[in-house]
């Protein structure tokens, strides 16, 4: 690929999720930071895409940016120490390794959970962003659409979303597992986000808790969710009254979105814990302070913590990782191809006006000599003659694509048809 894409990546590979939090980006900041990228650095092609599990940029100038890009992040986030957290990220200069690892990436392959489903629901959304901007390309456009074609194929045509392998049936999983020996365990989650509102799912759908408590701060939101299932499968708190909740339950899970822990060492000492309460802190930020753990009873879990308990359907995932892998390349083949043809469509444009306006001028020559059955006639002969010349042309210029000679064509194919002082076709 000739275009200059690239990205630079700071994922749960590298960062651990101390650093991972102080850099993650919500939609306000995602959309001001695409604004300040293109306007401060120039750079187009746009997306920026901000998870539980990584920050990453992608875009298009012809020099490496990485640095500019990690020093405005910094700025955005008020770290003035942004450089110290510099060896964290991964750089992808080359066009088709980055095209790559957002293939990789929107598919789940590079996901913390193999599969995971919600990654891709997060690559649209960062895509709707980079349009609202106004900030993506041709070839960010067709990327994007290639991807989502591709997670079609790989949803229809393999076993790599068999099952249910994502971060919140992790995380179901390992209530499961923590609360194997209560009896009739309560759960109680805290935030309804599009990860917490997968737990709740997930949650009601098991059938092995006594209670399924929701709270969010928007009670509203909290009433929709537990409108999908049958009449008191899943309870709802006030937050005004969440410390009772608190109190009550057994295994709570945070999935709130904020800068700084909610839950604190002192808000959780105040709840008396008898026996022992389990924190799942799905946040990124973390919802949960480090220091909660101190408190006698409690055990913290964080996304770091959170391994896949999905054993069969992870093992079936990565059984059709090869499969998956071929038709990412078979769909990578196809875009570098349609991106090799993004070099000599502006060559065809010129051909076409050349030949339009050559035949405009001879049909010009007939036009007081012949009838105006005669000119339609010829107008019609004359058109489909240029058609076939082009498409013979065109074909070859294709091919040549494909194997990767346009760049050696097209000063000799400019200078063939004196393309310099021909307009282009409006």
């Amino acid at each position: 690929m000739s275009h200059p894409f690239k990205a630079v990546s700071l994922s749960f590979k590298k960062a651990p999720l101390a650093i991972r939090e102080l850099l993650a980006l919500d939609e306000p900041a995602c959309r001001r930071f695409l604004q300040t990228l293109h306007t401060e650095l120039h750079l187009s092609d746009l997306l920026v895409l901000s998870t539980c599990n990584r920050t990453e940029i992608y875009y298009a100038h012809e020099a490496d940016q990485s640095a500019a890009i990690i020093q405005a992040l910094g700025a955005l986030k008020q770290r003035a120490d942004i450089q110290s957290f510099a060896a964290y990220f991964d750089r992808y200069l080359d066009s088709e390794a980055a095209a790559r690892h957002l293939f990789e990436v929107a598919i789940g392959l590079d996901a913390q959970v193999v599969g995971d489903l919600q990654i891709i629901n997060q690559v649209k959304l960062a895509y709707q962003w980079a349009a609202d901007a106004d900030v993506a390309g041709p070839f960010l456009h067709r990327l994007l659409h290639s991807i989502f074609f591709t997670n079609k194929r790989v949803q229809q045509e393999t076993s790599f979303r068999d099952g249910a392998a994502s971060m919140s049936y992790a995380a179901l999983e390992l209530v499961e597992e923590l609360t194997a020996d209560v009896a009739a365990p309560r759960v109680l989650v805290v935030g309804l986000g599009e990860i917490g509102t997968d737990v709740c799912r997930h949650l009601a759908d098991s059938k092995s808790f006594a209670s399924v408590t929701l709270c969010n701060r928007t009670r509203s939101r909290a009433e929709m969710l537990a409108a999908e299932f049958a009449p008191g499968q899943l309870q709802i708190a006030d937050f005004e009254t969440l410390t009772t909740a608190l109190r009550e339950a057994d295994v709570v899970i945070s999935s709130i979105n904020r800068a700084e822990p909610f839950f604190t060492r002192e808000l959780v000492a105040h709840l008396d814990v008898l026996s022992y309460k389990f924190f799942i802190d799905l946040s990124v930020p973390r919802s949960v302070a480090a220091d909660v753990e101190q408190v006698p009873g409690v055990l913290v879990y964080n996304v770091d913590a959170i391994e896949s308990k999905a054993s069969a359907a992870l093992e079936a995932r990565l059984a059709a990782v090869p499969q998956v892998r071929a038709i990412i390349e078979s769909s990578l083949a196809d875009f570098a191809d349609w991106s090799r043809e993004m070099l000599v469509s502006p060559l065809i444009q010129r051909m076409k006006a050349g030949l339009e306006q050559l035949r405009q001028q001879e049909l010009e020559r007939f036009q007081k000599k012949a009838t105006p059955a005669e000119i339609k006639l010829l107008d019609d002969a004359t058109r489909a003659f240029m058609q076939k010349v082009l498409k013979q042309h065109v074909l070859s210029l294709k091919a040549a694509c494909r194997r990767d000679e346009a760049e050696q064509l097209l000063p000799l194919l400019a200078e063939l048809f004196d393309l310099e002082n021909q307009p282009a076709l409006a």
